[in-house]
C-alpha cells in the first residue's frame, strides 16, 4: 500500500459536487432522534453507500434508557394577536422545539412566554432546542422578532404525534479487509438544517467510505455508522458492544469537521493509548491539536468510553461544537461551513488512516534466526570497511534502511504494534512505509489478521 497521494483534479471536482448536491438535499429536511425525517436521511445515505438500516423498537430498554416513541412531525406556526405568521416551520425548522407535543390552542402572550426560546447576544439567531424525553412544547426565534411580539391572543399549531410501535433507526456497512480487526468511523444524523454541527459530519463519513474503498489494498475492515446522536449511538452498542469488544482495533467519532479552523483537533480515547492515540502523538504534531478525554462535553465517545464498554473510540473535529457563534442555532448554515474545508478534513483524517493501516501489531515470518537478507538484496553481499555504510550492495544511506529492517524484525514478534516500534525507534510510519512495504513483498513481515 502507497503512501497518501492527493487526488486528481477531475476526482476533486467531482467529489466537490457530490458533496455539495448531497447538502444541499439534506440541509432542509427536519430531523430528530427518530421519525421520518432521520429515516429520510439515512434512506438518502443508502442510496450512496451500501448501508443497513437497524431499528431498536419504541419502549426497548437500552441499558439505562428507554427508546422514545417516535416523533411524527408535519408542521408548527405561530400567529400574533393581528394574524401575522410569526413562526413556520415550512420557512425554518428550527422554529418548533424538537420532539414538540401536538398543541392547537390560543394562548396570551404571558402564557406563551415560557414556551418562546431565544439568544438575546445573537439577536439575529434562532435557537435550536430539544425536549425528547419530558413532554413540553415550544417555538424558537430570533430575539430581534421576539423583541417586536406585544400583548394579546396568539394562535398555536403543532402538528404532531407520538407513535409507540416506532424506535430509533441507525445505519451501517462494513468494507471488508485482509483482517477482521475494525477501524470503526462514526458519526451523528438528527440535527435539523445545522451544517458544521450536523451535516459536516455525515459528509466527511461518506467521503472517507469514498476514498477507503478506492485503496489497493485495506489491512484493516472499516466499520461505517450513522445514528442519532447518544441514544443512537447507545442502541448500536446494544446489539453490537460484544462485536466491538472482539473486533475494533480503534475508532473515530467524526463530527463539526466544516468550519473555518486550520488545524484538525483529537480528542483522545479514555485508554489514552489506542492507535489512533500514538498516532497523534508521533505523527502530526503540526496539523492537528490534542486534547485528553473527558465526560463533561462531546459527542457520542461518551458512550463509546464508558466504563462497561471503554472502547479504543476518539474524537475529531475542526472547528469544534461550542467554540463558534452559530453552535447549535440558524447561524450554523452553509455559509459557515465550506465544503472545501469538508474535503480537507477528508484528506487529513484518510491520511491519519493510511497512517493507522502500518501501525498494526506485525509478525516476523522467519522468527527463528536472522533470514537471509542479502538473496534478498536487503543486505550487503560484500562485507569489507567499504561496505559499513551501505544498507545493501547498491545504497549507501549510512545503513539506515538496514538498521531499521533489523529493528523491525527483531520487535516482531506478534505482540507489538508497529506503531509502538516506530516510537522506539524514533521514527515516524510515514518514514517506515516503503521499509515495511519491501519486507512484506520480501514475505518477511506480515501484519496479524485476528
Amino acid at each position: 500500500m502507497a503512501p497518501y497521494v492527493p487526488q486528481s483534479k477531475q476526482v476533486r471536482t467531482a467529489e466537490y459536487a457530490l458533496l455539495d448536491r448531497t447538502f444541499d438535499d439534506l440541509f432542509p429536511i427536519c430531523r430528530s432522534i427518530t421519525g421520518v425525517g432521520l429515516e429520510r436521511s439515512l434512506k438518502y445515505f443508502q442510496t450512496l453507500m451500501p448501508l443497513q438500516i437497524e431499528t431498536v423498537p419504541s419502549g426497548t430498554q437500552v441499558f439505562d434508557w428507554t427508546v422514545p416513541p417516535s416523533w411524527l412531525f408535519k408542521r408548527a406556526r405561530l400567529w400574533g394577536p393581528d394574524g401575522t405568521l410569526i413562526c413556520d416551520t415550512e420557512i425554518q425548522n428550527l422554529h418548533v422545539v424538537n420532539y414538540s407535543e401536538p398543541v392547537d390552542m390560543d394562548i396570551e402572550f404571558e402564557q406563551l412566554i415560557e414556551h418562546l426560546h431565544t439568544i438575546a447576544d445573537l439577536p439575529t439567531a434562532i435557537p435550536y432546542v430539544t425536549s425528547y424525553y419530558n413532554k413540553t412544547w415550544g417555538f424558537c426565534l430570533a430575539f430581534d422578532e421576539f423583541k417586536k411580539l406585544k400583548a394579546g391572543t396568539y394562535k398555536v399549531l403543532i402538528e404532531s404525534t407520538f407513535d409507540n410501535n416506532g424506535g430509533v433507526p441507525f445505519a451501517q456497512g462494513v468494507l471488508s479487509g485482509e483482517s477482521d480487526k475494525e477501524i470503526l468511523l462514526t458519526s451523528y444524523l438528527c440535527h435539523p438544517s445545522m451544517a458544521n454541527n450536523e451535516l459536516s459530519g455525515p459528509l466527511v463519513l461518506l467521503g472517507l467510505f469514498n476514498r477507503i474503498k478506492n485503496w489497493p489494498k485495506r489491512r484493516f475492515s472499516y466499520r461505517f455508522v450513522l445514528n442519532p446522536e447518544t441514544i443512537g449511538s447507545l442502541c448500536f452498542l446494544y446489539k453490537y458492544h460484544e462485536h466491538l469488544k472482539v473486533n475494533l482495533e480503534a475508532g473515530l467519532i467524526l463530527t463539526c469537521l466544516g468550519g473555518p479552523n486550520e488545524k484538525m483537533r483529537y480528542k483522545a480515547s479514555k485508554r489514552k493509548n489506542t492507535l489512533f492515540d500514538k498516532l497523534l502523538d508521533m505523527e502530526c504534531p503540526n496539523k492537528w491539536v490534542t486534547i485528553p478525554f473527558s465526560p463533561l462535553n462531546g459527542s457520542d465517545e461518551r458512550q463509546y468510553c464508558a466504563p462497561g464498554f471503554n472502547l479504543p473510540m476518539g474524537q475529531v473535529s475542526r472547528t469544534s461544537y461550542g467554540n463558534y457563534s452559530g453552535y447549535h442555532n440558524s447561524l450554523d448554515d452553509k455559509e459557515f461551513m465550506d465544503i472545501n474545508a469538508v474535503i480537507a478534513s477528508i484528506d487529513e483524517i484518510e491520511s491519519l488512516l493510511i497512517k493507522a493501516e502500518y501501525g498494526g501489531k506485525v509478525t516476523n515470518l522467519c522468527p527463528f534466526g536472522e533470514p537471509q537478507l542479502g538473496k534478498r538484496g536487503l543486505y550487503p553481499n560484500l562485507n569489507s570497511h567499504l561496505s559499513n555504510q551501505k544498507s545493501s550492495d547498491s545504497m549507501l544511506d549510512g545503513r539506515e534502511e538496514l538498521n531499521a529492517i533489523l529493528t523491525i524484525l527483531s520487535e516482531a514478534d506478534g505482540t507489538k504494534d508497529m506503531a509502538d516500534i516506530a516510537l522506539a525507534m524514533d521514527m515516524s510510519l510515514f518514514e517506515l512505509t516503503s521499509i515495511i512495504n519491501k519486507l512484506e513483498s520480501h514475505g518477511l513481515i506480515e501484519f496479524n489478521k485476528e
